[in-house]
């Protein structure tokens, strides 16, 4: 689109609506998205000051527990969104889990017990919990369930008959007649009659019996083709009236239905944010996010669930997703440090088709095995859940952009970011809120726990500025909390701000991969795992095909080291030529720039 002048209120930034027929094809098979929101609507409760989703999309339930106890807690996140526990049709394809045939938990991601297990395990950890609900509709077809129901479509032993659906039974072909939105079928799904009562009943019971394993959240898939008062009417059955709810209800340009409906029941999902943010993103400059929200049509900011992709938008190319790499992981620094809506992170898997279900039937083993993705990892994208909830509640300050593609802000006096998506690199004195001290750049290392930094830190000054060199499609981010001792003597302290850095080794290696395929770095030290591909260390994919990974070492350390590759069946691939060697400098990192060796 073409910029006459940078407008406050951005009015031409609004996105491009899809097309009707495409949002059916996408949003109804499986519905969308997912997240909790800070500041609800009118019924709904806030879902406190930590709020950032993990959204473990076809993840199994113990595979959640163990990710809620090892990553999801410690990284600050407020909840995990699971996928779809119900009983639903068979077979591998993703969408199979959205398609009900039960509200028993029979679902190929575990049991009921499975399922409150992971639920005491994520609490214990300190993380909450929203359950992925599929409430619109049932089956396409007929066969038996991943529980053992046999079913036919309209006809659900124990569940519902055929009187319990709405008349209309051919597709959605109009969406700007509100009628055929909400009573005709998502793509031949037998679409509920969320205006009865005992419908409305059923539904209700099945929300209360999540809510009675610890449930603590509801993500309502579909929710623009029930009608908002049915969804009150259901909410109001529920022995929680007052229920955490987000809503998946995509905008649609002309369309009969309209996202702000659904507030009155809690928080909705804006579709818009993510379509803006890959269209900046791709095609515009970064300067145009100055006022990125409501200013540009949005909901407002208490009543919407952000997200840079989920699964379907992932899927249908609507949003950036995991394989624009740097570009991604940019746009998820810059969601978690904005203060608009509550951001949910979407997390799953490789795909080469868009079918493909879960690997392993949704156990996930390790991070980057298997072709899980596992995006809430990444150092760039984890270590902000804690800078957003070291920055709630504050304002943005200190804006400052090149025109183009350079930004950097800060929130109150407690954070700042400085994000840069050009070609060459940034290098930049700039003023922050931040009070004098020594910060960790939680985007090059990781704060720990007697206040030092795992990487590069820098040093704000007495009148708030510090300098950087941001490289080409990078950040820097520092907030309070992630702090390093105060400067020694021989810190510079002066008003040109110095850097320090841990002792070790900063790899970074350029190389495409194959779905399920993942870069290792393996050596002759115990630190690179003395030469044993089991013991390779793995490197992040999040600024793909770019593969990094700090790993420290004796400051002197001369070693020898390599790339190699491995396969969802765990095959390892070494790269070709002699051994690479490198030496730690007296003080702190080598920076590596290899590329793979074919």
């Amino acid at each position: 689109m073409v910029r006459v002048n940078r407008i406050r209120s951005h009015i031409y930034h609004r996105p491009r609506v899809l097309l009707a027929s495409l949002i059916s094809a996408l949003a109804l098979v499986a519905g969308l998205g997912a997240y909790a929101v800070t500041a609800p609507g009118a019924e709904a409760s806030a879902p406190g000051a930590k709020d950032v989703t993990a959204v473990l999309f076809e993840w199994r339930f113990d595979s959640i527990a163990r990710e809620c106890t090892d990553v999801l807690g410690p990284m600050g996140y407020g909840y995990v969104q699971v996928s779809p526990p119900q009983e639903h049709i068979q077979g591998d394809a993703w969408w199979t889990s959205y398609q009900p045939v039960s509200y028993e938990i029979a679902g190929r991601l575990g049991d009921r017990t499975a399922f409150q297990a992971m639920v005491d395990t994520c609490h214990a950890a300190g993380v909450k919990v929203i359950a992925d609900s599929v409430i619109n509709h049932m089956t396409a077809g007929s066969g038996t369930g991943t529980g053992g129901t046999t079913y036919t479509k309209y006809a659900y032993p124990g569940w519902y008959s055929d009187w319990d659906f709405h008349s209309c039974r051919t597709d959605i072909t109009d969406y700007t007649n509100r009628t055929n939105v909400q009573e005709c079928e998502l793509v031949g799904l037998s679409d509920l009659d969320t205006g009865s009562d005992y419908v409305r009943g059923t539904i209700a019971g099945y929300l209360d019996d999540l809510a009675s394993l610890g449930v603590d959240g509801f993500r309502i898939d579909a929710a623009k083709h029930i009608a908002a008062s049915d969804l009150a009417a259901i909410k109001a059955k529920m022995s929680d009236s007052g229920a955490y709810w987000v809503q998946e209800v995509i905008y649609g340009a002309g369309e009969a239905v309209s996202p702000s409906e659904y507030t009155g029941t809690g928080d909705v999902q804006e579709f818009r944010y993510a379509t803006s943010l890959k269209q900046v993103f791709l095609n515009e400059n970064l300067a145009y996010l100055e006022n990125f929200g409501a200013d540009w049509g949005f909901l407002s900011s208490g009543s919407a669930g952000v997200f840079v992709d989920n699964h379907d938008t992932e899927r249908n190319g609507s949003t950036l997703n995991y394989t624009n790499g740097a570009t991604y992981t940019l746009a998820n620094v810059f969601m978690l440090a904005w203060p608009y809506g509550s951001p949910d992170v979407h997390s799953g898997y490789e795909f080469s088709g868009t079918d493909a279900g879960p690997p392993n039937g949704g156990t996930v083993s390790a991070c980057y095995a298997d072709g899980w993705t596992c995006q809430h990892a990444w150092r760039q994208i984890a270590n902000m859940v804690a800078f957003r909830n070291a920055a709630s509640g504050t304002a943005v300050t200190n804006w400052w952009d090149n025109g183009n593609d350079q930004i950097a802000f800060g929130r109150g006096t407690v954070a700042y970011v400085a994000i840069n998506h050009e070609s060459g690199s940034l290098t930049r004195t700039f003023q922050t809120s931040l009070p004098a001290g020594t910060y960790c750049d939680v985007q090059h290392g990781d704060p720990t726990g007697d206040g030092g930094c795992t990487g590069t830190t820098y040093t704000v000054d007495a009148s708030g500025q510090f300098t950087a060199t941001v490289g080409a499609d990078d950040a820097v981010a520092l907030y309070a909390g992630a702090t390093a001792p105060s400067p020694t003597a021989s810190t510079s302290t002066s008003a040109s701000p110095s850097t320090s850095v841990r002792a070790g080794a900063s790899f970074a290696v350029t190389a495409t991969t194959e779905w399920g395929e993942n870069i290792y770095v393996v050596g002759d030290t115990s630190a690179l795992g003395t030469w044993d591909p089991a013991s390779a260390l793995p490197l992040s994919p999040g600024s793909y095909p770019v593969w990094t990974l700090d790993v420290a070492m004796a400051a002197g350390t001369t070693f020898e080291y390599k790339y190699l590759r491995k396969d969802g069946s765990g095959n390892v691939t070494w790269e070709t030529g002699s051994n690479r060697t490198a030496t730690v400098p007296s003080s702190g990192m080598i920076a590596l720039a290899d590329t793979w060796r074919g």
